[in-house]
């Protein structure tokens, strides 16, 4: 019993268990209070702080504060993802769900071997994955909005929904082991948790609830950002703990601004369009 209760495995059941908290408390966002609400929610760094937070924990801080510079640039990947999803995913069922897994992933994976092409700086990084976010947000303009509709409690749905979030987490950190830090960077910016969402929400509600999730994804970001630069900051001088605590704070404080602000600007277009 001593030899199987190590500190290794203790690390990887805290993995194991943050993981599944977090993509199950996302989809009950999405089924209990609004697919709007998960969409913005799946910009808050948080599958982002567990690939880059056991990163810096299993190889080094300072390999996790580089990786988390191109983890900026990266997001831009997980946008494209997203992208692809929407475009491919336009049948409900299985199916659905494969043709959107195959285009989110290809394009995630096009976008990916760009982006490692280039030295990306704190600066650069965010300039690129704020251009993209303009794209997709323009792109999206249209896309119908769609409330979720509560769903009866699954075991199986349940544990579909840990076992991916899981698998997902735990070989994005091990690839993180044989990679260079500009590649575990643009692998930690894979989505953990909206794609797990994704594809709980298209399973169970259709693509329609997927694409309003997608819809609101790139407004989230913000935060997202917002925590990958304090991380790349902070890590190599205070640590995995206190930087993660402290990108929490200011993507949080982002949130706690930008939420308002764009409830205001949808109030303000929502009166000019009936007024109109």
């Amino acid at each position: 019993m001593e030899s199987v209760l190590t500190p290794e495995f203790g690390l990887q059941v805290l993995k194991l268990l943050i993981s599944i908290a977090v993509v199950l408390g996302l989809s009950l966002v999405a089924e209990r209070l609004s697919t709007r609400t998960a969409g913005m929610l799946s910009g808050y760094p948080l599958g982002t702080a567990i690939t880059l937070g056991f990163i810096g924990i299993e190889i080094s801080p300072d390999f996790a504060g580089q990786s988390a510079v191109y983890t900026l640039a990266g997001f831009s990947s997980t946008l494209a993802l997203g992208t692809g999803y929407w475009l491919g995913g336009r049948a409900t069922g299985i199916r659905g769900v494969i043709n959107g897994t195959l285009g989110g992933m290809l394009a995630w994976l096009v976008a990916s071997l760009v982006l490692a092409q280039f030295n990306f700086t704190r600066v650069t990084g965010v300039l690129v994955t704020l251009a993209a976010i303009a794209l997709c947000m323009r792109l999206y303009r249209n896309v119908p909005e769609t409330p979720a509709s509560k769903t009866p409690f699954s075991w199986i749905t349940l544990m579909a929904r840990a076992a991916l979030a899981a698998g997902i987490v735990f070989s994005i950190t091990a690839l993180a082991h044989v990679l260079p830090p500009s590649w575990a960077g643009l692998v930690a910016a894979f989505p953990v948790t909206m794609y797990p969402l994704l594809v709980i929400l298209h399973l169970t509600q259709g693509p329609s609830a997927v694409a309003t999730v997608i819809k609101h994804y790139p407004a989230g970001l913000g935060s997202l950002l917002c925590y990958a630069v304090v991380v790349s900051l902070s890590y190599p001088t205070i640590g995995v703990a206190l930087g993660t605590l402290l990108g929490f704070l200011v993507a949080t404080a982002w949130l706690a601004v930008f939420i308002p602000l764009q409830r205001r600007l949808i109030s303000r277009r929502t009166t000019q369009l009936q007024s109109s």
